[in-house]
């Protein structure tokens, strides 16, 4: 039987949930539909967010042949046989999945045909694609930022499924979802098919059984990459370790695993160890040199060490607090001394008069004066 999240793919634009800064009316992937307008993108999102989705449907308006691929097991001999096909006369059009996946040989090949318009391009990835598409690919590609789907936009997906649920199901299923519609349909789907019916004990017994195997878009890839920051912020590294393993044989990304390593040292460890930064960088670098699965056991060496190190959140905290106030107050003037004075007019506006190199007198803008962040 077809699964429910197939179903239910929206065949038209107007069916589309979410994403109106992309979909509505006069935004670009609208205003591209509705033009015809063939140019190679980027989605990047979270999972269950309408990537493929929104390919699909962009592929469809346009008349394109769309070739499915994912960057996990595809390679240059997919995109050969692809580039083969005949045309026909219509656009072809490729929707590669996890493009951050394809190395920089991979993508140094697809470049070419991209830039002559052989092949029109729409990646999707879930991670940053500055760091992982290359420059010359990534300049001939716009790119598109999904977010995760809103409470009232995961709700009109329960009511577009017409599964019976009572409200308290019903919040608990678009709370665990987190903003990802595959993960609801697919618990709902799956919980109606193992107890017939939905309700909030069914649903947690569904998610916690085995049935829902580690997928790398699903809500165990979270929980996991989650147990794993919080078992070295806890100074825990066998625990750390049993984690890293989890996801080592689950067939992770390990630049995936080394990012959050090198966000952990900053956020975490911060200044109780500075170097830990440097440690957690070379392990990315590793990582990007060696491969798996011989960096694995660099991953391992970052994980033991950073799990062992005193931690310390002020910097992260005092930044957080700066932000706020940021936000609160907006662009205050900044004090006379401290602005640059690099014309005669500035200078006899006061323009950096009176400023001293160490003097501890208060910077900050003076809505803010006697702040303490850190």
């Amino acid at each position: 039987m077809e699964p429910l999240a197939s179903q239910l793919r929206p065949q038209k634009l107007e069916e589309f949930v979410g994403q109106k800064h992309l979909v509505a009316a006069g935004k670009p992937l609208n205003k591209a539909i509705a033009d015809k307008h063939l140019f190679s993108f980027l989605l990047w999102g979270p999972p269950g967010v309408g990537k493929t989705t929104l390919a699909k449907l962009y592929a469809s308006a346009l008349e394109g042949q769309l070739y499915e691929l994912s960057a996990v097991s595809a390679g240059k001999p997919d995109i050969k046989a692809l580039l083969e096909e005949p045309n026909w006369g219509r656009p072809k059009i490729l929707f590669l999945d996890e493009i951050h996946r394809f190395n920089k040989a991979q993508q140094d090949f697809l470049l070419p045909y991209v830039e002559k318009g052989e092949l029109t391009l729409i990646g999707a990835t879930t991670e940053n694609p500055s760091f992982e598409v290359i420059p010359a690919l990534l300049s001939r590609c716009r790119v598109f930022t999904l977010t995760p789907l809103s409470e009232e936009d995961m709700s009109e997906i329960v009511d577009r499924t017409k599964i019976k649920l009572n409200k308290e199901a019903r919040e608990w299923l678009i709370r665990m979802a987190d903003g990802d519609a595959r993960q609801l349909i697919t618990v709902l789907d799956n919980t109606l098919r193992l107890y017939g019916k939905v309700t909030v004990e069914s649903l947690q017994n569904t998610v916690q059984s085995t049935f829902l195997r580690y997928d790398k878009k699903g809500e165990e890839h979270y929980n996991i990459i989650s147990a794993f920051i919080k078992s070295m912020r806890a100074s825990q590294p066998d625990a750390a370790l049993y984690y890293l393993a989890r996801m080592i044989e689950a067939g992770e990304d390990p630049k995936f695993i080394a990012r959050r390593m090198v966000i952990f040292a900053s956020e975490d460890i911060g200044l109780a160890v500075p170097t830990a930064l440097v440690v957690a960088n070379e392990v990315f670098r590793a990582v990007e040199i060696i491969g798996m699965p011989e960096c694995n056991l660099n991953l391992a060496h970052g994980v033991a060490y950073l799990s062992n190190c005193k931690k310390d959140r002020s910097v992260c905290n005092a930044l957080g607090l700066a932000m706020a106030d940021v936000r609160m107050h907006g662009n205050l003037p900044i004090p006379l001394k401290l602005r640059n004075a690099p014309t005669k007019l500035m200078k006899e506006m006061g323009y950096g008069e009176g400023y001293e190199k160490y003097t501890k007198e208060d910077f900050l803008p003076e809505k803010v004066r006697g702040k303490k962040y850190l």
